[in-house]
């Protein structure tokens, strides 16, 4: 007979940063990279940001493999379905101290971003620990289905974003529809749909606007 059992133990994972953090700094990003990135170089969409006024934090996604079965580029994932709840579970001690050791609770604007498949582990990092902040932006991403209205009602003027390009082959016509209808009922105030020209890729002029607003 197959068991499948439990341990527990104590790990280390990497993050990224970009920029410094000073008394000119005006924003402070977290920002959550899609499956097959690495943060250090997710961090290049960030790069054309102000260098005083914004500081890049990137968390890492822990599971990391091969690309392309070559054994040359790394890419990492965050979390897939299986024991999907303890991953979530391990993800969310690893963002917590990200957050203890950035001091993010007292960041001047807080902004949070989500990627693709960063976007179901901002969205329930936030939804399951309240992370108040500033701004939070859906970049091209589902939020999971067991969120809830009730589990952002403390964000209260949280400006709310989903960006989407109009080509991208994994937003079709049938899941805009029901997403946006979802965004509108999650968060029934301060949301912005953001479409613009192109595909399954990070808007950099969308993020630049988002910045100066």
């Amino acid at each position: 007979m197959t068991n499948e059992k439990e341990v527990s133990y104590q790990t280390t994972n990497t993050y990224s940063t970009l920029n410094d953090f000073t008394e000119k700094t005006k924003n402070v990003w977290v920002v959550f990279h899609g499956i097959g990135y690495l943060s250090r170089y997710f961090q290049k969409y960030f790069r054309h940001l102000n260098k005083e006024e914004n500081y890049i934090i990137a968390p890492q996604a822990p599971s990391k493999y091969y690309l392309n079965g070559k054994y040359e580029h790394v890419g990492a994932s965050w979390a897939t379905r299986e024991n999907t709840e303890l991953e979530i579970q391990n993800l969310l001690a690893y963002l917590d101290e990200i957050y203890k050791t950035e001091n993010l609770e007292n960041a001047p604007n807080l902004i949070l971003f989500g990627y693709s498949q960063g976007v179901s582990v901002v969205s329930r990092w936030v939804a399951r620990r309240k992370i108040n902040c500033s701004r939070l932006i859906f970049h091209s991403g589902r939020l999971p289905q067991e969120l809830k209205s009730e589990d952002f009602i403390f964000l209260g003027d949280t400006e709310v974003s989903f960006v989407y390009g109009t080509d991208d082959p994994f937003v079709s016509e049938e899941f805009l529809a029901s997403e946006k209808e979802r965004l509108k009922t999650l968060f029934p105030k301060n949301l912005k749909l953001l479409p613009f020209d192109g595909g399954h890729e990070v808007n950099k002029e969308i993020i630049l606007k988002l910045a100066e607003e």
